[in-house]
Formats: C-alpha cells, structure tokens, sequence
C-alpha cells in the first residue's frame, strides 16, 4: 500500500499536477485499499472538514489579507526606508538592509512568499545598481524570507499548533530568537561578501533623514505592536490578533496613507481568497491523507525500521529535521507539516520533548526547504516575480543554506535559543 500511494503522488507531481490533486487521489486510494470499497468515501470528506474546522485556522486567511494589502500599499516601502537609513551606508549595508527589511516584513505578514514579492521587487533593482551580483541578489532575497516563517504571526507555525495542539501564543514567540539569530548571521554574511567583492557602500543619511524615516515608519511598526503586544499583554488571542491586524491595515492603508481603494481593496481580496482557497484544500486534504496513513499504521512500520524508539532526544530532533528539511525541498510546507506532525507525535510525546521546541525546529526547517532546490516553493516565485532563469535563481544559495542548517544545529543542541523568551513570557 505503501508503495503504490507513493508512486501514485510521485507520478501526477511530475505530470504536473498541482499539489491537492495527488494528495486527494492517493488518499482515495488509501480509503479504497483500507475498506475494499468506495463506501467509505464519507469518511474520507468527515476528515477533511475535520482538518479545517478549528477555529485557531481562521488566523490564515486573516494574515494573508493583511499581507496582501501592506504589499499593495506603502508599508513595505517605509519599513525599508527606515532599515536603509540606519544601517545603508555600512559595508554590505544594502545587503543587511534586505534581510532585515524581510525579517521587519515577516513580522507582519507571517509568509515567505509574500515577503519575496513585497521587500524584493524594490531592493533588488537598488543592490544591482550598487554592484552586488544578481545571483547574491536572488538567493538573498529568497532565503530571507525564512525569517518571515519565524518571526510571529507565522502562517506554519499556526498550522502546526493546530495539528499538534500547541499553544500558537508560545510557538510565536518562541520563534523570535532563532529568527533574530538568523538575520545577524546573514548581516555577517553580506558584510564579508561587500568586502571581499569590493562593494561600495551606500551615502550616510543625516540624523534628521533617519528620524523622518523613522517618523514615516512609526504606523507600520504598529503591527507587531498590535501582534506581540496584543498576545502577550492578554488583549487578543493569535485568531483576534489577525482580526485587528486586518482592520488595522485597511485603515492604514486606505485612510492614513490613502494608497488603497476600493477598486484595490476588492482586487486584494479576491486575492486573498484564491490563496486561501488553495491552503485550506491543502489543510482538509492532508488532513484525510493523514488519517489514511495512521489508520495504515505506516508511520509505525517506517520509524520502526530506523529504529527511533531507542534514541534519545537529541537524536529524535535530528531526525525530525531532516525529515522535514528533505519533505520541503519537494512539497508544499502546509502538506509536510499535515502529514509529518501526527507521524512523529508519538516519538516527542515518549522522548519527553518539549512541543514547542519541535514546533519551532520544524517550523525552520520546512522554511529552509522551502528556498531549497529542487523544488522549494520559494524558487519558484521567485523565478515567477523576477523572471530569471532557475539555474540562476539557485547558483547562490548554498552559503545561505549552511548557515541555516548552522541554526538547525544550535537549536537542537542549545535549545534556549528558542525557549528563553517563550519561558520569559509563560514560565
């Protein structure tokens, strides 16, 4: 049974399917092998509108709204102005100015993709101009956006809390430090590459055109108050938090700045709405096919083989790891994160391993496969966005790849990394 689900996804992926279709037709499979019949097929849509019934999933499309009207109006553009003005003129400036643009951004939109539309359309025509190569460019652009997936609200982070009935509120802030180490990590980075490639920086700015940068940024900078704050101060839960993060956006966007219509406003939410779509047959898909495999009793027969019951923690963190690290250099985050999750609930539930923790590893990782060729998703909208070919797109990421792998490692090994602020927040 194995064997044949399997060859049935891999044969339609590489037909060209999109992913829900291989999910549904392998999960429909399974229920037929399981039961001798297509009887059973109300089982099968009993699961997936189980998959997408709690509540705690209405943060999605609540985030993806406000990401998709930030990106459309001036938000974007004044959280990278304020970056630019502090840090700019230093080696490499440009360059740290991106990633940190991306993490700025990432803490109001929550997804990866977005993030490479809305920070790397406006810098990477800046950073070719100063000298950088467009190959640095694009691996830069597409690798840090991963900090988007870390720094709260993430979109991963609330689907694993939703499979694994984790606290959303502490897996968000669990992901503040990795992300924050990420970002001074790659600013190391992009200051040898400047050096060694004798990149130019660019001019200072006075104090006073880094305090009207700061001024013009002061209401964007209003969203992670709103999320953080709101969360942590017992305001909102992460669902009402993504409620008042849309509304906040509307005002900002279509009252405050004046750069959003009505007309804009319509086209954002049809937007919104074939995004959603797509993730919540993903969620109520993987969901079913979840089911199907524990029903199976495959992810028992698979992690028996490797032996995983006689390791110990840290080697279950390693395998946890790779496994989603490898999942998303192939499939969607949302399906790895569905299917994965419940095989390895088991494992962290006896090795004793605190859920946050893994939330927080799996989160990075899937995002890291996510930029990671073959076929991370990142890649390609980039490639889609900027229009250059794959090989390209791909040709500099390898050194962003090691120092998130580098990450990986220190959070299993030194897991404070993540829990300090978490334990912090709710010890």
């Amino acid at each position: 049974m194995t064997a044949t689900i399997l060859g049935i996804m891999v044969v339609l992926l590489l037909l060209g399917f999109p992913m829900m279709i291989p999910l549904i037709a392998a999960t429909g499979v399974g229920f037929y092998w399981l039961f001798g019949s297509l009887d059973q097929l109300e089982t099968m849509v009993q699961q997936m509108m189980a998959g997408i019934r709690p509540a705690s999933l209405i943060a999605v499309p609540m985030f993806i709204f406000a990401a998709d009207i930030m990106t459309r109006g001036q938000s974007a553009g004044r959280l990278i102005d304020l970056v630019m003005s502090l840090v700019g003129h230093r080696r490499g400036g440009l360059a740290i100015s991106t990633a940190a643009a991306c993490t700025m951004f990432g803490a109001v939109s929550g997804s990866t993709q977005a993030t490479v539309v809305a920070i790397g359309s406006p810098l990477r025509p800046r950073m070719l101009k100063a000298g950088y190569k467009d190959s640095f460019v694009l691996a830069l652009i597409v690798n840090a956006s991963d900090i988007a997936f870390l720094i709260p609200p993430s979109i991963g982070m609330i689907i694993y809390g939703v499979v694994s009935g984790t606290s959303i509120a502490e897996l968000f802030i669990a992901g503040i430090g990795p992300g924050l180490l990420i970002l001074f990590l790659f600013s190391i980075y992009c200051w040898i590459y400047a050096v060694r490639n004798n990149v130019a920086p660019e001019p200072r700015m006075g104090w006073g055109a880094r305090a009207r940068a700061l001024q013009r940024a002061l209401w964007p900078l209003g969203f992670p108050a709103i999320i953080i704050g709101g969360i942590y101060g017992g305001v909102f839960s992460p669902t009402e938090a993504a409620s008042a993060c849309v509304l906040y956006a509307l005002v900002l966007e279509m009252v405050v700045f004046r750069s959003l219509d009505l007309r804009g406003l319509v086209a954002t939410a049809r937007s919104t709405g074939l995004v959603t779509a797509v993730v919540f047959i993903l969620v109520a898909a993987g969901a079913a096919f979840s089911w199907v495999i524990s029903f199976a009793q495959i992810p028992q027969e698979v992690l028996a083989s490797i032996g995983i019951d006689q390791m110990g923690p840290t080697a279950v963190l390693f395998v946890i790891a790779a496994a989603f690290f490898i999942g998303c250099m192939f499939v969607d985050p949302i399906v790895v994160i569905l299917v994965l999750v419940p095989v390895f609930a088991p494992v962290v539930r006896a090795s004793g391993l605190d859920p946050v923790l893994v939330g927080t590893l799996i989160t990075l990782q899937v995002a890291i496969g996510s930029a990671t060729p073959p076929f991370g998703c990142d890649i390609f909208t980039a490639i889609a966005v900027f229009r250059r070919p794959y090989a390209e797109v791909i040709r500099g990421t390898p050194p962003f790849i090691l120092i998130l792998l580098a990450v990986s490692v220190a959070l299993i090994q030194f897991p404070q990394i993540a829990l300090f602020l978490r334990d912090l927040a709710f010890g």
